[in-house]
């Protein structure tokens, strides 16, 4: 078990402690151990072993406890109790957007329900009307919710696919009769979400092959065994598939088990449209079969450039290929600087310069902090006396670092009117503001469109935020009419980010190629509350990739002065 499975099972233990009981401080300990985990910069496993645990801030005794448990041994005495005491209908339903532990509480210990299809029957029925806290919008919501969650059932997060494929990919390179193997699929595709893994693999000798990857260790299930394809199941569900070939056809199936099948389908209408027939096999033209030792000489035979992975998804990328018209896309490399941080002036978990410091060492010249505004109390947000506060610590950093610079953004809410969270003569303040929705998620799409849009209208506005506020696998985003939203950032020069976070990845990728007709800039933020989150980057280029963005399309691909021009050109 690594350290993002214990933050995991730390944050599940706290929501059933709040399911056993309604005293706040028994989960509270559980919450801030994982909160620390996730903050934590050194390696977990040394702390356990050298038992310095409860030197991290947020980690008393029993929690360091509980943490060594899980990390050693994969479960703790105090998790089992918990399980035995709740039944798992009632777990399930943590898993329903907008429901959370207290409403859960009741609907168990009042209202006598312990399964979500029974939940869903009582609020059709409309019983839960009649209990404190729940009436007909509440019941047709928590509906909503069971319905989503019964719609993502059996997909996974990016981020959580991300170490599996690692391991697998060392793995599977380690068996002596492997000549070559790739991870193919949605995962090669820079997916937000999947349904599993999708591996291929070349080889002389299968069966040698196939007993290696049936003796992986951390192999929950073999669900099938053979030479062309065998089939794991990992611990918590993730399905893997192995598709084993001869080297000759390895190019052949790499493209085909890359997908999507809609780019597959396109694909073999263009190869039939010259006499020729692709699968996942070979190019033949009759029985003759096409040498094509890579995926460029594939598409190079069909008369086409390169096609990279994550635009595979038959959005017209087949046809700017033909015309020698794709994108060059963006390369986490060409990211210079990180703006949408948050620091412990809010809701992060490090300081301003510890966390410039971990930009500086990833190779970046700056960084934009951006904390919450003061509507967002829950989340710390900073009073105009903050605000001072933190530019007066920025100025100071600025003066005694080298090579980097720290510019002062904030996260203004958007307010239901439209309005941004601060008057005129605070906003005045900031280097550049990122407007965000956190609240009232509810309105309908006319007065959410015309909320967003009063935002984009106003002149301190440089960057939207996580622009739908979707989280993916548990809401889906706020009624929008994105072509107005996309419409008229453009025209204001206004920035529509693409939110690095991986529970995020929003703006969502299929409004890519509308947005590269408008001309829409963008930037790939990490919207990091940790020294660990800044690392997110990753998943927003791969998404960026998929939106067919360029560097130039990209704000933080700028150095620092050009970023700087950039931001003060927008507030002129």
């Amino acid at each position: 078990m690594d350290r993002t499975e214990v933050v995991k099972i730390l944050n599940f233990m706290a929501d059933l402690l709040d399911l056993e009981s309604d005293n706040p401080f028994r989960s509270r300990s559980f919450r801030s151990g994982a909160r620390a985990l996730e903050g934590l910069s050194g390696d977990l496993s040394q702390l356990v072993e050298a038992r310095e645990l409860t030197s991290v801030k947020g980690i008393g005794e029993s929690i360091a406890a509980v943490i060594a448990d899980l990390l050693t041994t994969g479960s703790t005495g105090r998790l089992d109790e918990l399980l035995e005491a709740i039944p798992e209908g009632v777990r399930d339903m943590l898993s329903i957007a907008g429901l959370g532990p207290k409403k859960i509480r009741v609907i168990w210990k009042e209202m006598g329900i312990e399964d979500i299809e029974v939940l869903a029957e009582a609020c059709r029925e409309g019983r839960l009307a009649g209990f404190k806290g729940f009436g007909a919008k509440s019941e047709a919501k928590i509906l909503q919710g069971i319905d989503y969650m019964e719609s993502v059932s059996g997909m996974f997060l990016r981020v959580e696919c991300e170490k599996v494929a690692a391991e697998l990919l060392d793995y599977v390179a380690g068996c002596t009769a492997v000549d070559r193997v790739e991870v193919a699929g949605s995962y090669r595709r820079a997916k937000e979400v999947m349904k599993d893994l999708d591996l291929v693999i070349s080889t002389a000798d299968p069966a040698a092959v196939v007993e290696h990857i049936c003796s992986w260790p951390r192999s929950a299930e073999v669900v099938a065994r053979g030479e062309s394809k065998t089939s794991l199941r990992c611990p918590g569900g993730l399905g893997v598939d192995f598709r084993i070939v001869e080297d000759s056809q390895f190019p052949f199936a790499l493209c085909h088990f890359t997908g999507s099948k809609e780019h597959n389908t396109a694909m073999r209408a263009r190869a039939k449209k010259q006499g020729l027939k692709l699968n996942e096999y070979g190019l033949f033209r009759g029985d003759e079969l096409a040498e094509c030792g890579s995926e460029e000489e594939i598409h190079r035979a069909l008369g086409l450039d390169f096609i990279a992975a994550e635009l595979r998804e038959n959005f017209g990328e087949i046809e700017l290929a033909a015309d020698s018209s794709l994108p060059e896309l963006i390369e986490e490399d060409d990211i210079r600087g990180l703006v949408h941080l948050h620091t412990d002036y809010s809701d992060g978990e490090a300081g301003i310069e510890e966390m410039a410091e971990a930009a500086h060492a990833r190779g970046l010249c700056y960084m934009g902090v951006t904390d919450h505004s003061q509507s967002a109390f829950y989340a710390g947000g900073l009073k105009p006396d903050d605000v001072k506060r933190q530019h007066e610590e920025i100025d100071s950093l600025n003066a005694s670092m080298k090579d980097f610079r720290i510019f002062k953004g904030i996260e203004s809410d958007i307010l239901a009117d439209g309005s941004l969270d601060y008057e005129d003569e605070v906003l005045e303040l900031f280097d550049f503001v990122i407007a965000s929705l956190h609240s009232s998620f509810n309105q309908p799409l006319e007065e959410m469109t015309s909320r967003v849009l009063r935002a984009i209208a106003n002149p301190y506005t440089t960057m939207l935020g996580h622009v739908t506020t979707r989280l993916l696998l548990r809401r889906d985003g706020v009624a929008l009419d994105m072509e107005k939203i996309l419409t008229a950032a453009s025209a204001g020069g206004v920035v529509v980010e693409v939110n690095a976070n991986p529970r995020r990845l929003d703006l969502d990728w299929r409004h890519g190629p509308r947005a590269r007709e408008l001309g829409l800039l963008t930037s790939v933020n990490p919207d990091a509350h940790t020294v660990e989150g800044i690392g997110d980057i990753r998943f927003g280029v791969g998404i960026a990739r998929k939106a067919g963005f360029e560097a130039s399309r990209v704000v933080n691909t700028l150095d620092a002065d050009s970023f700087g021009e950039f931001i003060g050109r927008r507030r002129a």
